[in-house]
């Protein structure tokens, strides 16, 4: 068993809120139904009151702390796969995650992934909840994700995550021609019918996505983009929603399109790139312990590389004919 201490502060856009929620929204490495467990067996203090009622409303500044017992994840089997490793001392651990390579556990997934192989690396790890893994990164995005050794690190790294104090910035591909940047602020929640699919919904919590522009090609925007916010598939969603889905991204409406006149090793190159084009290139954020700022790039990945390298060739060769 290990033992974890969670504290944080309601916020006063959640006021009116159910307990149960709250916590879910502050704590978002542990599940909703695990968090109303914990308020039932008195495991929640609000304002150093013992709540043990799920549905009890808040109204903004509370403060709110949990100490509780948790599994460890020796459930798990470590794995002997390699990492890897951007940065690490004996708090955090920063690595560079390729692609076809899950980070947790799950159903069609159950080993293989990041998870099991931080156990066999660091076994004491398998004392902190998750792991470490306090953000996550899809089976085929690439790039930057810090992990905590330890439980203090690791509520400390959850909380600065909650507080948008962890900058995330990601290269990306997208389907179209963009003028310009600019900022996508819509809700998301799971998508209604295909569950393992998310959507932009009115009802969903907050996502904020930031973009740029770094390159313009035929059909195609080589982007920059800031999350302000990590909800699943963000990235992904956010851009189809705008109808500029990602290169690859077949969840998402970003199948290969190439452009009129396409040489035969453009639309090859194009076709082979069978994931979303997103790269987590950027990760900067506070030590949890020591509190310096420090700061990680991740160069893309050779298949990134091939990518964008077709995509100059493509849009050189045929550049006179553009009106743009």
């Amino acid at each position: 068993m290990a033992q974890i201490t969670l504290s944080a502060e309601v916020q006063p856009e959640q006021m009116g809120q159910r307990l149960d929620q709250t916590l879910a929204e502050m704590f978002p490495d542990y599940s909703r139904s695990r968090l109303k467990t914990w308020i039932e067996e008195g495991l929640v203090l609000v304002n150093g009151e013992k709540i043990t009622v799920p549905r009890t409303k808040v109204y903004g500044g509370e403060s709110v702390e949990i100490s509780v017992e948790v599994e460890d994840e020796n459930r798990f089997a470590p794995e002997n796969i390699p990492l890897n490793i951007v940065y690490e001392d004996e708090h955090i651990l920063v690595i560079n995650k390729p692609k076809d390579f899950v980070v947790h556990p799950g159903a069609g997934n159950p080993s293989g992934t990041v998870l099991n192989a931080l156990l066999y690396h660091y076994p004491q790890i398998a004392e902190v909840p998750r792991a470490g893994i306090v953000h996550r990164l899809d089976k085929d995005t690439t790039g930057l994700m810090v992990v905590a050794k330890t439980i203090p690190a690791q509520t400390k790294l959850v909380r600065d995550l909650q507080k948008r104090k962890i900058t995330r910035e990601y290269e990306a591909v997208a389907y179209g021609i963009m003028t310009q940047g600019g900022t996508v602020d819509q809700p998301m929640a799971r998508h209604p019918t295909k569950r393992t699919h998310m959507a932009v919904h009115p009802l969903g919590k907050p996502a904020v996505t930031h973009y740029r522009i770094m390159e313009r090609f035929r059909n195609y925007t080589r982007l920059r983009l800031r999350l302000e916010t990590g909800r699943t598939h963000q990235i992904r969603v956010h851009m189809a929603h705008i109808a500029h889905p990602l290169l690859g991204d077949q969840t998402y409406g970003g199948r290969p399109r190439p452009p009129k006149n396409a040489g035969e090793a453009f639309t090859t190159v194009l076709r082979e790139f069978k994931r979303q084009a997103l790269h987590a290139v950027m990760l900067r954020l506070e030590h949890p312990i020591t509190g310096e700022l420090m700061e990680w790039y991740a160069p893309l990945p050779e298949d990134f590389v091939r990518l964008i390298e077709a995509l100059k060739a493509d849009y050189l060769e045929h550049k006179d004919e553009l009106d743009y």
